[in-house]
């Protein structure tokens, strides 16, 4: 019986590809939002490709303020940007 692969949408262009192929952003129980490279962290989560050209896209849409639910600073999309550009 084959292993099903988890999928999930970036939340920049909206391709469905592997969990392991995405990054998660998550909104942590006390409120900041940052990059989860290892899926692993508590608080409420969405995905992005790992390139900075998705992100711009989710910026452009709120998509991340919609998916997580608060208000994204510019300073956190910065943060964002400069982590998914170095590939921390």
């Amino acid at each position: 019986m084959e292993k099903k692969i988890p999928m999930r949408s970036c939340a920049g262009c909206g391709e469905k590809k592997s969990k392991k192929e995405l990054v998660r952003i998550v909104r942590t129980p006390e409120g900041t939002v940052k990059v989860d490279r290892s899926g692993r962290a508590n608080g409420r989560g969405t995905y992005l490709c790992d390139n900075p050209e998705c992100l711009a896209k989710a910026r452009k849409r709120h998509s991340l303020f919609r998916a997580l639910g608060t208000e994204i600073p510019p300073e956190v999309y910065d943060q964002l940007e400069e982590e998914l550009s170095h590939g921390e």
